[in-house]
């Protein structure tokens, strides 16, 4: 059977276009391969966060809602204390996974980064984000793992 790897590397070879922008990251978050892939389709942006091959939780973050009254448009403090935490009115639900203790904590947490970057870099986007979490056991629950995952998707974003 093939693996995820030769699969890829197959459909590279073949030089089909593909409708999404695609970009790619990888790096060691607590000394393990941590691959990150965000693809930005027109109705939605997907992030997937993978170590050692895994892929077992899924979120969304909808950004076209997250503040009323702002027409879809973020609103960004400015040098506040807070200013490295997740904006308040992003709001990430699991879709599938996420229920091994501390997960579904982690997951949001990281969904939720992930939206706020993107909503600082983009005030008016209004798609939705969709995020797949593939983290060991103990990956993210410490702020220089959580910082190193948040790095790796600030490249390809």
């Amino acid at each position: 059977m093939a693996t995820l790897d030769d699969v890829l590397q197959q459909s590279l070879n073949l030089n089909l276009p593909f409708p999404a922008a695609t970009k790619q990251a990888a790096g060691l978050v607590d000394g393990v391969k941590t691959d990150v892939m965000v693809m930005s389709f027109s109705d939605k942006i997907m992030v997937t966060i993978s170590q050692q091959g895994r892929l077992a939780h899924w979120l969304h973050v909808p950004l076209g809602n997250s503040n009323p009254g702002t027409d879809g448009m973020h609103t960004i403090s400015e040098g506040t204390d807070d200013s490295l935490l997740p904006l308040s009115g992003l709001t990430a639900t699991s879709l599938l996974g996420g229920h091994a203790p501390g997960q579904d904590t982690i997951g949001q947490l990281v969904a939720r980064q992930i939206a706020t970057a993107i909503a600082t870099k983009s005030p008016a986007e209004k798609r939705l984000l969709v995020v797949g979490l593939g983290l060991g056991p103990n990956s993210g629950t410490d702020r220089d793992a959580f910082f190193s995952i948040i790095d790796l998707v600030l490249q390809c974003i």
